[in-house]
């Protein structure tokens, strides 16, 4: 699996790295205490990115089986 944010040319550094952490399941406790910030400043970061519309896209491989074949490729 792996994540896709589109607009991200929009986002500052610190917004990126708030973005990246909450699309990928983190509390904005555990966001303030890997970021070294307080979480005010967490629900700010994500504020403002989602202000400048980012969208997060996740991109699942073809190959998990998911439909019965190995390769997830149709027959």
């Amino acid at each position: 699996m792996q994540l896709e944010i589109r607009g991200a040319e929009r986002l500052s550094f610190r917004e990126k790295q708030a973005v990246v952490l909450k699309e990928t399941g983190h509390s904005n406790e555990e966001i303030a205490r890997q970021l070294g910030v307080n979480t005010t400043t967490v629900a700010t970061l994500l504020s403002r990115a989602r202000a400048k519309e980012y969208q997060a896209v996740i991109i699942i491989p073809t190959n998990l089986g998911l439909f019965g074949g190995d390769t997830g490729e149709e027959a």
